[in-house]
């Protein structure tokens, strides 16, 4: 017999309205995050740790990992919309987590979403990371999802304003 367990988990969901239009908003946010080095998973592949971890200390404190256009989807059914869903953190940071909890890899990296309402309202939303961190009840991740809540916060309200 196959053991499933659930559970019920409180998320506090954040919302900041971008002051710039969708696409000074992307613009300004792939500019101040930049772009994960793929290369590093090859050098990690290859046995290159030391290589692989300067590349991993290098990069900034938040980087998009990924990037998914959510509202040409929309096209199917006949919507013109904008909505980008990004990846994003920081490999390092995320193997803080996974080292103590490897269930917090469900959520590393963050999902933002980038979106324009039909009346034109341009914002990010995203989960808090210390509320979906939180479930895992390990004090080394809940550190690390803290100080992310600080950094993804900040970050959004400086490319939103």
């Amino acid at each position: 017999m196959v053991e499933v367990t659930t559970r019920t988990i409180s998320i506090q969901h954040i919302t900041i309205v971008s002051n710039k239009s969708f696409e000074d908003t992307r613009s300004a946010f792939e500019k101040a995050l930049g772009r994960l080095d793929e290369n590093v998973f090859v050098l990690l592949q290859y046995g290159e740790v030391e290589r692989a971890m300067e590349v991993l200390e290098s990069l900034p404190p938040l980087v998009i990992a990924g990037v998914r256009d959510h509202g040409i989807l929309l096209k199917v059914w006949g919507q013109d919309r904008k909505a980008l869903k990004y990846d994003c953190g920081n490999a390092l940071t995320a193997t803080k987590m996974t080292r103590h909890q490897l269930s917090a890899g469900l959520y590393a990296p963050l999902r933002v979403l980038l979106r324009e309402s039909g009346e034109g309202e341009v914002a990010f939303e995203y989960d808090r990371p210390s509320d979906v961190f939180g479930q895992l009840g390990d004090s080394n991740v809940d550190a690390v999802a803290k100080d992310l809540d600080v950094l993804l916060e900040d970050t959004l309200r400086e490319v939103a304003s």
